[in-house]
Order: structure tokens, then C-alpha cells, then sequence
């Protein structure tokens, strides 16, 4: 997701988010390449030399003897050619998430040939600070508190094999292959140096100011709903989130509005943070909400930073922690 990349490192993950992401919507280029150099990261889980090595292998031969560990569970569900931020979560038997894991990632053909990897995860926190925590995140047991990210180069579009091995317990465990495609419908939903369609977002103004209308949050984050997307694009950077705390099937939906209502928090209005509810009046049943439909969004959460000329720097499909944004740039 190409995006300027001034980028300073600051001591608290608040700020390492909210100055990236100022710089992506506001600094200017919007054309460098899907593999940019990452500006500031959390330390990954492992190194290299803690996996074993794909090269010459199959997939089979590296989990080979290994014990079956824990469900891979991606975030992502569009790919493209070229380095992608893939965040997952990982769950036992009984569907609790494993968190603090030395995690990396495989890649192969589906038949498992070409295998290639390992691709070090790391992993990034959901947590803020307590006034910035919705209910839901609050009392939801089965709410992600964090995400593991790695960066996997794909070589070419198709269908891959993607798996996990980390390392529990002192040993390693690998989960069970997982197909994701690359490229296709990708292509639909816009992305960095494409023009950002505009939509018009409900305010508090539109709904007589019923924000639970507009916001299925708990409580309504008011700073994330004064705007509407329409009257601010072109003029000054923008940071729009597609997500629905209350209805997400993802269940990262209220940590990710968490985040980005911390983050406002701290830049103000020199950005302006939009968050745009999923389902019709807030009902799975009456379907999508058309301000999805010029984004070809058909899952939840996404995020679009947006430059002060109307021009997508940056997006996130799922979870993303006040880390996320200095990591390499995916179209």
C-alpha cells in the first residue's frame, strides 16, 4: 500500500499508528511499490533459523513428523501478485486463540510442490487505553486482543496452500494447509493510487442524532461520525473504516474501531476518521449498506487512508493493531 514514508519511530504504539497513518493520508506519493521497506515494526515472534527451510521442499516434507497444531485462521481475503500483509489468528481445539506463539508462515502450489517460506510472523497487540475500549471488546470473551502479521511474497497469481508452524510448549506444531487465491476479484476493490469513490456517510444531523442508527458501537465513538466522507474527500486526508462492532463476523470489528477512535484521539482534526456501518439499519437480514457497493466490499473490517487529494495511500482488510500501518504496503 504505497504511501510517503517519513515515518518517525515513537515510543508508544499509539503513536506509531497515528503518525503513519498521518503521513499516509497527508505527505504525498501514492505510486511507490507493494514492497516498500517497512518504517517501524513490532519485533517478530522468531527468526529464520527456528523453522525449518522450504528451499527444495514440499510442503508435506516440512510439516513431515510434525504434531497437527492449531487452526490458521486468515484475516485476508483478497490477495495480489507481489508482497502481502497476511494477519491471521491461530485457535486450539476449543477455539480459544493462542496468542505469544514463535509463528511462520509456509506457501506451496495446492499440491504442496514449491514450497516456500518461512515467513516470520510477528505479533501486534488490539489493546488500548481503557476509555477507548467499546463494550463489546470489553465483554466479549471471543474478541481478538491481537493478530499475527507476516509478510509473504506470492510470485504469481493462482490458488496456494498456506500453512502455519509455530512453535507451543517447546515444539514445533504445523496447522492443517489452508487455500487462499491470488488475484481476481482482488483487482475490484480500489486500492493504493486509485481514486477513492466517494460515498456519502451519515452524521448525527441525518438521524436526528440517533448515533445508534449509525453506530452500532457501544458506546457510539462520536468523533468517528461527525463527518460525511463526501464533504471532507479532496479536502483534507481521510481515514475510512468499513466495520461493524456489534454484527462482525470476523469478531475484530470493535478492536479495530477501538484503535482508530485512540488514534483520532491523538491526531485530531488535522484528519478526518470516518466510521461506516455494514448492514442496512444495522440488520444482517436487509443486507449491505450501499455505501459498500462503489468499494466492492463484501467482507468486514476494511480501513482506506486517504491523501488530502482524494487518493487511497494505504488499506487494511481485517485486524490491524496501532503497529500495523509502518509495515510493507500491499495493493
Amino acid at each position: 500500500m504505497p504511501r510517503s514514508r517519513a515515518a518517525r519511530r515513537l515510543p508508544t504504539l499509539l503513536c506509531a499508528l497515528a503518525v503513519p497513518l498521518l503521513l499516509a493520508a497527508g505527505c504525498g506519493s501514492s505510486g511507490s511499490s507493494s514492497s516498500d521497506t517497512p518504517a517501524a515494526q513490532p519485533a517478530p515472534t522468531a527468526t529464520a533459523e527456528d523453522f525449518p527451510m522450504a528451499t527444495g521442499r514440499t510442503l508435506p516434507d516440512i510439516i513431515n513428523g510434525l504434531p497437527k497444531g492449531p487452526v490458521f485462521a486468515p484475516s485476508v481475503s483478497l490477495l495480489t501478485k507481489g508482497t502481502n500483509r497476511i494477519g491471521f489468528a491461530l485457535f486450539d481445539t476449543a477455539r480459544k486463540q493462542l496468542s505469544g506463539a514463535a509463528v511462520a508462515l509456509y506457501i506451496g502450489k495446492t499440491d504442496g510442490s514449491d514450497a516456500r517460506g518461512p515467513f516470520v510472523a510477528r505479533s501486534e497487540s488490539l489493546k488500548v487505553s481503557p476509555q477507548f475500549e467499546s463494550k463489546q471488546t470489553a465483554t466479549d470473551p471471543d474478541a481478538a486482543h491481537g493478530v499475527y502479521v507476516a509478510d509473504v511474497p506470492f510470485p504469481r497469481n493462482g490458488s496456494y496452500a498456506v500453512l502455519a508452524v509455530a512453535k507451543l510448549d517447546g515444539r514445533l506444531v504445523a496447522s492443517s494447509p489452508y487455500g487462499m487465491k491470488v488475484g481476481g476479484k482482488a483487482a475490484a476493490v480500489p486500492g493504493p493510487g486509485d481514486k477513492a469513490p466517494v460515498i456519502h456517510t451519515l452524521t448525527p444531523a441525518d438521524v436526528a442524532g440517533d448515533l445508534s442508527k449509525i453506530d452500532t458501537r457501544l458506546p457510539p465513538a462520536e468523533s468517528l461520525l461527525k463527518d460525511d466522507f463526501a464533504d471532507v474527500v479532496g479536502k483534507k486526508p481521510v481515514v475510512l473504516t468499513f466495520a461493524t462492532p456489534q454484527l462482525c463476523q470476523s469478531r475484530v470489528c470493535g478492536p479495530v474501531v477501538d484503535v482508530v477512535d485512540e488514534v483520532q484521539a491523538k491526531v485530531g482534526d488535522k484528519v478526518s476518521f470516518i466510521h461506516q456501518e455494514i448492514y442496512r439499519d444495522n440488520d444482517v437480514s436487509k443486507g449491505l449498506r450501499p455505501q459498500l457497493g462503489p468499494y466492492h466490499l463484501q467482507t468486514e473490517p476494511w480501513t482506506f487512508v486517504i491523501d488530502r487529494k482524494g487518493i487511497i495511500s494505504t488499506r487494511f482488510e481485517g485486524a490491524f493493531s496501532p503497529a500495523s500501518s509502518s509495515g510493507p504496503s500491499r495493493r
